[in-house]
């Protein structure tokens, strides 16, 4: 992989992980376009820690006192985080046990262009809904009912094309909780899952023999972890203003253009 291929793989995945606009559907562009090979799993790690350090640095207060709810004297200290962080807990199982459960499908036949061609207008078209729903519940409201409805959804992202961002905005969002609200919860919800994943493939990783290129993975790490910071801050900042509209238009775009590529002779 070269330095430049690495540079453009990682920005896009940083800007492109936690908007609702699909990071598979920008990934599968530039092999179609330009028949660039596939990223490799010591890539993959490193990209995705660098989100994972981003979104935990954007949210550091909030992260350390759910942490600090749950654990000091057992969540009675601090109630109301502690809360929050056992809904994370069961927003986080249904993505867990459907990734488990159907691990050789997403990563086989739902991999395919079409399918996240299709996923990328699909959902696009129902965030264009969601841009029109206007919550007023913040994170308190977060019950049993609603961590399960946005973990179903969550679980859907694993559908190539779907967007993790985007699909639990749109549940955020249906069940009323505001723009920032739903946005914050998305976020925190990826913790969890971008651990999981690492944690997977730096097992698969280590029981491989390819060759590692570091200064290749510490410069992907470090542009992920740039793009996503960035990316993270300007989005909570701007989402009550500019709301979601922006983002349907650009997937209907970018769906128009994945099935002109797919279709092209």
């Amino acid at each position: 992989m070269t330095v430049e291929y690495a540079f453009f793989l990682a920005l896009i995945q940083g800007l492109t992980e936690f908007l609702p606009i699909s990071s598979s559907a920008h990934l599968i562009l530039p092999s179609a376009l330009f028949d660039w090979p596939d990223q490799g799993l010591a890539f993959d790690v490193a990209v995705h820690l660098g989100s994972l350090g981003a979104v935990c640095l954007s949210l550091r207060r909030l992260c350390f006192r759910v942490a600090l709810g749950v654990l000091a004297e057992g969540g009675r200290r601090y109630p109301h985080h502690a809360k929050l962080g056992w809904m994370l807990v069961v927003a986080t199982l249904p993505a867990v046990l459907a990734g488990l459960m159907f691990k050789d499908l997403i990563e086989g036949q739902l991999r395919a262009d079409w399918v996240i061609a299709s996923t990328t207008v699909l959902f696009g078209l129902l965030l264009w809904w969601a841009h029109y729903q206007s919550g007023r519940q913040g994170l308190a409201s977060i019950n049993l009912a609603r961590a399960l409805t946005l973990g179903l959804a969550q679980a859907l992202a694993l559908i190539p094309g779907v967007s993790r961002s985007g699909i639990t905005l749109t549940a955020g969002l249906w069940l009323g909780l505001t723009r920032r609200v739903a946005a914050q919860f998305s976020f925190l919800m990826s913790i969890p899952i971008i651990l999981g994943a690492s944690v997977f493939k730096t097992k698969d990783l280590l029981e491989s023999s390819d060759p590692v290129a570091w200064d290749v993975l510490w410069l992907g790490m470090g542009v992920s972890f740039i793009s996503a910071y960035l990316c993270i801050r300007l989005f909570l900042a701007w989402i009550n203003r500019v709301g979601l509209l922006p983002f349907v238009w650009y997937r209907l775009g970018l769906g128009a253009i994945l099935w002109a590529v797919i279709l092209w002779p």
